[in-house]
């Protein structure tokens, strides 16, 4: 199956997160988009591999995504080396996404900035072609995407383009709220963690609602790249 979109994110989570409305938004229009997580998010302090998992495939649904797979690194201790970065490289060529969206260049997690190296050094990696991958015992064709996009997560790190994804905030928080183990729930017994409090989850709002007014839009969601972005004329530009 070939994807417009693969979004990758460290853990479960990760990309209803850093950009569920955009996929939604990508979704809604055609596109067709796909999932890869890189860890089981086991080393959680919130529930299980196996909620994850579930949680992981209701998001998945209600995005509407074409698939959802997951690497099974180990969370917390993957590395950016050679056998990792065979592992991307071998969804990059099964699924030769026009775009990869993966995690923030810095964050608060550690997971975070490893995986959007990673991701990013497969993305090139991919395209050479004296690298050579197998998947199901066939010889997979070599494929560079041609955009990578990395979204936001905890810091506020300043966009170098935002999306206007208004009318699709409802639709990620839903997807993000699926992980009902990870978020705020006055009823949960669980520890409390960074990311289960209200003011965490009214933060992914309040956030869109900013970057959605410095765009003049009604929610926004942000993303920095590796290079200069490119428009065919300052029209282009909203």
């Amino acid at each position: 199956m070939k994807l417009d979109i693969l979004a990758i994110g460290a853990h479960p989570d990760d990309v209803e997160l850093g950009c569920g409305a955009t996929i939604a938004k990508e979704v809604a229009q055609g596109k067709k988009v796909g999932v890869v997580d890189l860890t089981q998010g086991e080393l959680g302090t919130r529930g299980t591999a196996e909620t994850r998992k579930v949680e992981a495939a209701n998001a998945a649904k209600i995005l509407g995504i074409s698939v959802r797979e997951n690497l099974g690194f180990s969370d917390a201790f993957f590395v950016n080396d050679q056998a990792h970065q065979l592992e991307v490289i071998k969804m990059i060529r099964k699924y030769k996404p026009e775009m990869v969206l993966c995690n923030a260049i810095d964050d608060r997690h550690i997971d975070h900035g490893k995986a959007s190296k990673l991701v990013s050094d497969a993305c090139f990696l991919s395209g050479l072609t004296k690298i050579e991958t197998t998947l199901d015992g066939f010889l997979q064709e070599v494929w560079r995407p041609k955009f990578v996009y990395h979204y936001i997560q905890w810091k506020n790190i300043e966009p170098d383009v935002v999306v206007d994804v208004s009318g699709f905030i409802d639709k990620k928080m839903d997807a993000v709220l699926a992980y009902k183990t990870q978020f705020f729930d006055p009823k949960s017994k669980a520890p409390e963690t960074p990311i289960s409090s209200k003011n965490f989850t009214d933060s992914v709002i309040y956030r869109a609602r900013d970057l959605g007014r410095l765009i003049g839009t009604e929610h926004g969601e942000g993303f920095t790249v590796e290079r200069y972005p490119a428009v065919s004329s300052l029209f282009d530009l909203k």
